[in-house]
């Protein structure tokens, strides 16, 4: 049986050192990424960029947790009550498949009905409410006066919020 996949939790910037570490080790790597532009004063080139910034993937028995914590760049392995936690492989290669793909994607954060979400672009940006309802593209937000007991309901791209 193969071992189970664990998220790495990375310092700033250190994904793709962390990956490359970890293949060094023979250990199975995964790190999603996504093309930006990236700009300097004289310049601007393509780059991939983690999808999930501060975090890698990796696929190994917990017996060698201490070798995966030695790499450069880890800050920890993320757990749950001291134990890492598996990620569910269907989780991963969902994501490996639209990686693969030819569609258009982008991180967004998550959030769910319910929350409290922040717009932060926009002509509404800085506008705090609760999150009704979202779907593929449109997220529908209500914002209320609880000391009147009265509320307003606005559609806004979903991509324009964020939790609060």
């Amino acid at each position: 049986m193969k071992p189970e996949w664990y998220a790495i939790w990375t310092r700033s910037r250190h994904e793709h050192v962390v990956r490359d570490q970890l293949e060094r080790k023979r250990v199975e790597a995964f790190l999603p990424t996504i093309t930006r532009w990236s700009r300097w004063k004289d310049r601007k080139k393509k780059i991939e960029w983690p999808l999930f910034p501060g975090y890698c993937f990796a696929r190994f028995d917990t017996t060698d947790t201490l070798a995966i914590l030695k790499c450069t760049g880890v800050v920890n392995i993320v757990s749950f009550d001291g134990k890492p936690a598996p990620i569910p492989a269907y989780e991963l290669d969902s994501v490996r498949l639209l990686i693969g793909s030819e569609l258009q994607y982008d991180p967004c954060p998550m959030i769910r009905e319910g929350m409290m979400v922040e717009v932060v672009h926009g002509p509404l940006r800085s506008v705090v409410g609760r999150l009704l309802r979202k779907d593929a593209n449109r997220a529908r937000l209500v914002l209320s006066v609880d000391l009147i007991g009265q509320a307003v309901s606005v559609e806004v791209d979903a991509a324009d919020v964020k939790p609060y």
